[in-house]
């Protein structure tokens, strides 16, 4: 029941996204309709009554102004920020292949116009964001509003719809980009999103660990072996996510769909029966342990009233209540499955402190010095921030509580004692009770008592001293709260953590086995002693000694759960302790996930060589081994996907452990089957997805042709060219020569020979075609091939400019030479007169 009730307020809450209420003709509740004009916001219902949209709440209002999010005297202007529209913002995809000479139209061209068209605070109406690297994100002054319906504005509106549908760009909340900027990931590390949709910030990590590519290579899974996991609990959600990333072109992707909380760690110990020679597979990974978690919890997501205001009319103190047992559930399984020596991003779109500080001081006072609060307020120091609070209150039912003491027996299951500054549990010696009451379902503000944390033994507070105004004692100040004026965003928090070391190890006392002790007395008794205030399913290291699942008995095996399936898993051997001890818990169905089509590797030689023959693949990519389906038929495959060694090691320990892993989406597209429409047979039956095509291009020797400018962009126009209608007389040979079916056409530079090898790098621009009997047919989108010849003519401009400029130059220097020579030979002419007069003077 509790793992359903989870699951049912998870999806509830965070399954759809809000309409965005200040567009035309969004709903904000089921009986009213919305209509913006460009002087106001304003609200209609549908029998066309106006009144203005409300942008107040005066229980928020008291909320925060008693937590003293800002100080007095900034609050009107803090509110102000809050009930303004949010400005435009997107970021530069920099593993677009154009990535250069979008920031190059946007710095020279669209600034520039914008600057001469509007003056006063308008003047600076469009800017790169300071704080990211790179000037490759943008802030625009006018809202999504104004973009629309400003003449003025509607080229560059244009510019940004292509842009984005195309994916050049991605339109995306400015403090949105804020939390992998802190993660500091890697070209080898193995990267975990635990709550990713709709995929903006996994996209961006795919981008930082591209940019750590060297200059000018390719975008190849092979270079560096990293794996990115993107997981969340919504299939459709998910569907987004893998739209959003399939653009970055990357073999090292795996989606997932799990709650984030029962996220599996696929930990071997318990199948090394059925595989007992790891070594002989090439496996080298025995269970999921990341070098880097991003935990971006479900929030009552108040930072976004900007763009969301419809939260003005819904927000209440229960919202961020209710959500506090299950961040904090979601961030000690990220912690749990951190290497030692990793970092995990926690963040939160919300204000409200017992969503964000309380949430990072329980963390740290379960974990004690395994985990540290990292200072990075010296990273990004162009980002305004203003340290974590460690002091704040907590409301419920309309009253101030201001320790756990103050909060009535009843309302104990919803209020925990971590959402307060000391975390103590300490209640009047009248009002003991056992600790547990965490109650299914809401209650009526909103507060989700299906996520109560299971709180340890109660201490009367006659032993303790008297607690007025809580102070947290952890350094909280290390935390960074966005708000919206500093820098005219949306608000946002985020943590940084640090994990030094495993958890503690909880082991007998007598026996020289040291065996993990199991009996329920023993362990609940260890748990009140070493994991104080420990949630269930929260993890217990067995430090850097492997426990071997073999050695324990069946009496261990069922209070010790470390598959993964429901109870949370930590490092190293970390075992889940359960709280329901001794009662063993249904597994997961470990078969066939339902609406989820299975992984199977692909082994099929008679195609695999095929493929290679056609295209002459070279021996040097990695295609054996790397390819994997949807498909358990063969002969009915439709796309094949490549995966990194990374992602393969993946699969393959998700086998072993009987697919724990809920797999969405994994890879990279690399074929399509393709038949012909005039019935035309070849010797392969698979095309190169365009998807595919950057990583597999460098390793083709067959089906490439090159094409001059003036006949590539033919094939963008018209989509299909018959070959006598092909201007170049090589490509037409050539096009001719090849086999029917799939082929590669390759932009050929100025001045460059056609017997000359094709050579490949970043700059190089190709599309997929399909040859027909006598057509060469573009299998390239329409707004793909819309987007590549506008391209074409922005670097043709440049190109033009850059060679009219130097003729310029060239051109003064010849007449600056010209004027040197007149000069020198006057000047020669008056040496001589003044000679022939000293020598006439001699004589």
């Amino acid at each position: 029941m509790g793992g359903r009730g989870r699951s049912r307020t998870q999806r509830k809450h965070f399954k759809q996204s809000r309409d965005n209420v200040w567009k035309h003709g969004s709903n904000s509740d089921a009986s009213s309709a919305v209509d913006v004009d460009n002087s106001a916001d304003i609200q209609t219902t549908k029998k066309d009554s106006w009144e203005p949209l409300k942008t107040q709440n005066a229980a928020f209002e008291d909320y925060y102004k008693e937590q003293e999010i800002v100080a007095p005297e900034e609050w009107d202007t803090f509110i102000e920020f809050l009930r303004k529209q949010l400005p435009a913002a997107f970021r530069i995809n920099s593993s677009s292949q154009f990535c250069l000479d979008i920031r190059s139209q946007l710095e020279d061209g669209f600034v520039k116009s914008l600057q001469s068209e509007f003056t006063g605070d308008e003047t600076e109406a469009l800017r790169p964001l300071p704080w990211y690297p790179e000037n490759l994100a943008w802030h625009s002054n006018f809202s999504r509003k104004q973009l629309r319906k400003t003449q003025t504005l509607e080229r560059f509106h244009e510019f940004l719809k292509l842009a984005h549908e195309i994916g050049n760009i991605t339109r995306q909340e400015a403090v949105s980009m804020v939390p992998p900027l802190f993660l500091d990931v890697h070209p080898d590390h193995f990267v975990l999103d635990m709550c990713a949709a709709p995929g903006s910030k996994t996209f961006q990590l795919l981008e930082i660990i591209h940019r750590a590519n060297e200059p000018g290579s390719l975008p190849s899974g092979m270079v560096f072996d990293y794996s990115v996991v993107a997981n969340d609990v919504d299939v459709q959600r998910s569907n987004l996510l893998i739209h959003q990333t399939k653009r970055m072109c990357t073999a090292n992707l795996m989606v997932t769909n799990h709650e984030a909380q029962d996220f599996p760690g696929c930990r071997l110990s318990k199948f090394l029966h059925k595989c007992s020679d790891l070594s002989a597979k090439g496996l080298i990974i025995d269970q999921l342990l990341f070098d880097r978690v991003l935990c971006d919890v479900p929030c009552s997501g108040d930072g976004t009233l900007r763009k969301a205001p419809d939260i003005w009319r819904k927000w209440n103190a229960g919202m961020g209540n209710g959500l506090h047992g299950l961040q904090l559930k979601i961030a000690m399984r990220g912690i749990a499955l951190l290497k030692v020596g990793g970092r995990m991003v926690y963040s939160t779109c919300s204000m409200n402190p017992v969503e964000n500080e309380a949430v990072v001081a329980e963390i740290l006072r379960r974990c004690g010095d395994s985990i540290e609060l990292l200072d990075v307020s010296s990273h990004l120091p162009q980002l305004v921030r203003r340290p974590g609070l460690k002091k704040w209150k907590v409301r419920d039912k309309g009253v101030w509580l201001s320790s756990y003491k103050d909060v009535p027996e009843h309302r104990r299951p919803g209020i925990l004692s971590s959402m307060f500054p000391s975390g103590r549990n300490i209640v009047d010696s009248s009002q003991k009770h056992d600790g547990h009451g965490a109650a299914e379902g809401e209650d009526g503000e909103g507060n989700m008592d299906a996520e109560c944390i299971a709180e340890p033994a109660m201490n009367d507070d006659a032993s303790l001293p008297e607690i007025n105004d809580e102070v947290s004692s952890f350094p909280l100040e290390r935390c960074m709260r966005i708000v919206p004026h500093d820098q005219n965003t949306g608000a946002f928090f985020i943590a940084v953590f640090l994990k030094c070391s495993p958890f503690p190890v909880i082991e007998k006392t007598g026996g020289a086995d040291g065996q993990m002790i199991h009996k329920k007395e023993d362990l609940s008794k260890a748990a009140k002693e070493n994991a104080s205030n420990l949630d269930e399913g929260e993890a217990i290291s067995a430090g850097d000694t492997e426990t071997d699942a073999g050695s324990l008995d069946n009496e261990t095996s069922k209070t010790l759960e470390d598959d993964g399936s429901e109870d949370q898993q930590g490092t190293g051997s970390e075992i889940a302790v359960s709280e329901k001890v001794g009662v063993k818990r249904k597994l997961q169905n470990q078969g066939k996930w339902k609406g989820i089509d299975p992984v199977i590797l692909f082994n099929d030689e008679a195609v695999i060589s095929s493929i290679k023959a056609f295209y002459g693949i070279n021996d040097s990519f990695p295609l054996h081994g790397h390819l994997v389906s949807r498909n358990s038929d063969t002969n009915s495959v439709k796309r094949i996907y490549y995966v990194s060694k990374s992602v393969k090691d993946v699969l393959e320990l998700n086998l072993l452990v009987g697919q724990q892993l809920k797999i969405a989406s994994v890879g990279l597209k690399m074929f399509e089957r393709q038949t012909s429409k005039d019935g035309t047979s070849t010797s392969c039956r698979f095309r190169i997805s365009s998807e595919g095509l950057p990583l597999l291009l460098p390793y083709l020797t067959k089906q490439v042709l090159l094409a001059p400018l003036v006949d590539f962009k033919h094939l963008l126009q018209y989509k299909s060219i018959k070959f006598g209608d092909l201007v170049d007389t090589d490509l037409k040979e050539k096009t001719s020569a090849i086999e029917l079916g799939c082929c590669v056409v390759v932009l050929k530079e100025a001045h460059t020979l056609s017997s000359v090898a094709i050579q490949v790098d970043s700059s190089t621009i190709a599309i997929g075609c399909w040859k027909g009997r006598s057509n060469l047919n573009v299998m390239v989108t329409s707004l793909d091939c819309t987007d590549l010849l506008e391209r074409l003519e922005k670097r043709m401009e440049a190109r033009s400019a850059q060679t009219s400029e130097v003729q310029n130059v060239g051109a003064k220097v010849d007449s600056n030479l010209n004027d040197t020579d007149v000069n020198e030979e006057g000047k020669n002419d008056v040496e001589m007169k003044e000679e022939t007069t000293v020598d006439m003077v001699a004589s």
